[in-house]
């Protein structure tokens, strides 16, 4: 069973990690935000679900006892949970915070102008500095395509967002892209990670190196139950409920969408092919050309 996440907790003399009070299956306990910096201005990474009352109330609290303002507002990505509390925050617990987050690809759909607020882009490399604090930015796409990392060089700390979890593993938009995302993060060799959802993480090359090989394995399991009804054609959830079985089946429906990643980048290889039989995809190992 996961360790309970306290609602407030001062993490260091440099961070404060305020729980978004929103737990469920795809958030674990809730968004973790973390306020950052040691001076009177600060830094906000992610700001939780939109209208959360409980949550504003105690990043209110905090910001009250620490006597201090919140300068910059970080989004890690555009996911609801982490960007639905800008609405609140804005002009009200942070008065006139710059906001940032990376762009999106030009083909997304997102639009951030419903938002009351001027966006700020973000950059790969880019540094955001308050006293005791420097967070440098890593674009890492995958989970989605604007999603960014921040590491704090004081304390060679790794602020994953999304694409490490403190529990379980991830989902993504695109498997290519985030598996390159996870090499670049192990080589920024953290000390530690402080997660968007899920407790610290006090072993991150090890949980790295764990998310890549899972991935693999995946593939593997995938292409196993694919060869095993290679007379067969399977959609997504025919190979859920082969390979997940220990899964709890609230569960299955995320799974089955990893799953349609691997196969999207296993057909791509012509490793195997896509059918579409009655309007639906189904998948099936492709032949192998003889050598004779």
């Amino acid at each position: 069973m996961a360790a309970v996440i306290p609602t407030v907790t001062k993490l260091s003399k440099r961070i404060i990690r305020i729980l978004g009070c929103n737990p469920g299956p795809m958030t674990l306990q809730g968004t973790n935000t973390y306020l950052i910096g040691t001076g009177k201005n600060r830094i906000l990474l992610d700001t939780g679900d939109k209208d959360m009352t409980e949550y504003q109330k105690h990043l209110s609290a905090v910001v009250g006892s620490e006597q201090v303002n919140i300068e910059h507002i970080v989004v890690t990505h555009w996911h609801h949970d982490h960007i639905g509390g800008v609405e609140n925050i804005f002009g009200t617990i942070a008065k006139q915070p710059k906001v940032w987050k990376h762009k999106r690809d030009s083909g997304d759909s997102h639009d951030t102008n419903l938002l009351p607020c001027h966006f700020n882009w973000l950059y790969d490399g880019q540094e955001l500095t308050v006293e005791g604090a420097t967070l440098k930015v890593h674009h890492t796409p995958g989970h989605t395509t604007d999603h960014v990392v921040l590491t704090l060089q004081e304390e060679n700390i790794l602020f994953s967002g999304d694409c490490i979890l403190g529990e379980g593993t991830a989902v993504f938009e695109d498997l290519y892209t985030y598996m390159k995302s996870l090499n670049r993060i192990l080589e920024l060799s953290p000390s530690v990670i402080y997660p968007g959802h899920g407790n610290i993480v006090d072993d991150p090359i090890e949980k790295i190196k764990y998310y890549i090989a899972h991935r693999t394995q995946r593939e593997e399991q995938i292409l196993e139950a694919l060869r095993n009804n290679s007379d067969k054609q399977l959609n997504e959830m025919d190979l859920v409920k082969i390979i997940y079985k220990e899964t709890p089946e609230h569960l299955w429906p995320a799974a089955a969408y990893n799953v349609n990643h691997h196969l999207t980048k296993l057909a791509k290889e012509k490793i195997i092919k896509c059918l579409d039989i009655d309007g639906e995809n189904k998948w099936q190992i492709a032949m192998t050309q003889s050598s004779l």
